[in-house]
């Protein structure tokens, strides 16, 4: 296999999913409060990318991270927690140079003025990686390859990377792309450049605020329309749910190839509009449900469900990780979930999930309170 200039033909491949980006230690407080009257915190594990990884294959799936650590014991706790979920880190690469990204945050929700984060990561090994230091082979390896809006701001030369994998490309996999903006990322960046990559991939996540407040797109049809190419646009909503755009191609003078990443020519069918409302859920933390949204949104795709089904697998990841304090967290089991995604749609809005819902002897009538 060539590098980035070259082709990716792969040959038969066993992963489903492949997920690059950066992951770091992160440090949770012991108590609510501010970072500065905090007195303890505990050791855990975050990263957009790596938070995919771990759900889908605590899901059953055959996962990898590919990312960049150092060579330090942070490194080896990345390494070795996120391969205890049954995640594939061969392809992981130690700097001997740079540290393992870390970062502290208070106990509030992200989205609440309360909420403080704070970052040791500038420097960093990931923030290292780029088109030449990167395992391709190991990268292209998957059926999917899962990339965020993260990433691409830690550095020029990250961004670069993510440019290239993006690329059109023969053999290139599916290209599933969470946009994650992070306005602390992008300060004196130019966060647009996330819309360029998004119109690049097959399938798209983004929420309604995250465009609004990148890119100044306000709904979902304006969403769509500002990223045409995607077979798939997935619009998370809130408390409103989510809605999902999902295109076929009609070829033109250029068909898309397998993975869909050479649209030019071809002209878009018209859209199939699915929207799935959102759960009621009783949060413990609201951290890393995005994340889990996207895993979940992937696994049923992986599984071949359609639409409707899809975006409910998301919603019910995110919900088994809205009700337990940090990012991740044991999905339900399988069976457990295609049976409450399998309820009508008068039975999935009275659902209401608390802590302990994932249990596996749990009917979907026990999962309802009033």
């Amino acid at each position: 296999m060539s590098g980035p200039a070259g082709g990716t033909a792969r040959a038969a491949t066993t992963t489903d999913v492949v997920c690059l980006g950066e992951s770091m230690v992160t440090f949770l407080p012991s108590q609510p409060g501010r970072l500065a009257d905090v007195p303890s915190f505990g050791r855990g594990i975050g990263g957009a990318e790596s938070n995919v990884a771990c759900a889908l294959a605590a899901a059953g799936h055959r996962a990898a991270w590919v990312g960049r650590v150092g060579a330090d014991g942070f490194g080896d706790h990345l390494v070795e927690t996120i391969g205890g979920y049954g995640v594939d880190t061969s392809a992981v690469r130690r700097d001997p140079v740079r540290p393992t990204g870390i970062y502290f945050r208070t106990a509030t929700d992200r989205g609440e003025g309360a909420h403080e984060v704070a970052y040791y990561r500038a420097g960093s090994a990931a923030s290292a990686m780029s088109p030449a230091n990167v395992p391709y082979e190991e990268v292209f390896a998957g059926r999917v390859l899962h990339l965020s809006g993260i990433t691409a701001a830690l550095s020029a030369d990250c961004l670069e990377l993510v440019r290239e994998l993006t690329a059109p490309r023969p053999g290139r996999p599916l290209v599933s792309f969470d946009v994650n903006h992070r306005p602390h990322l992008w300060r004196g960046g130019d966060a647009s450049v996330l819309l360029e990559l998004a119109r690049r991939c097959d399938l798209v996540f983004v929420g309604e605020d995250e465009a609004e407040e990148a890119w100044g797109i306000v709904g979902a049809e304006a969403i769509r329309a500002a990223l045409p190419e995607p077979a798939v646009v997935v619009v998370k909503r809130g408390s409103a749910g989510a809605t999902v755009f999902a295109s076929g191609l009609r070829p033109g003078p250029r068909s898309s190839n397998a993975g869909g990443a050479e649209n030019d020519g071809a002209e878009f069918a018209p859209d199939t509009v699915t929207h799935v409302p959102a759960l009621r859920v009783d949060v413990v933390a609201a951290v890393g449900a995005g994340d889990a949204f996207a895993a979940g949104f992937l696994s049923a795709t992986l599984r071949g469900l359609p639409v409707r089904d899809r975006v409910r697998h998301g919603h019910l990841m995110a919900a088994a990780v809205l009700t337990v304090p940090g990012d991740l967290t044991e999905p339900p089991a399988r069976d457990h979930a295609d049976r409450l995604v399998a309820l009508d749609d008068e039975a999935w809005g009275r659902l209401r999930l608390g802590p302990g819902w994932t249990a596996a002897d749990r009917a979907p009538e026990e999962v309802r309170t009033p």
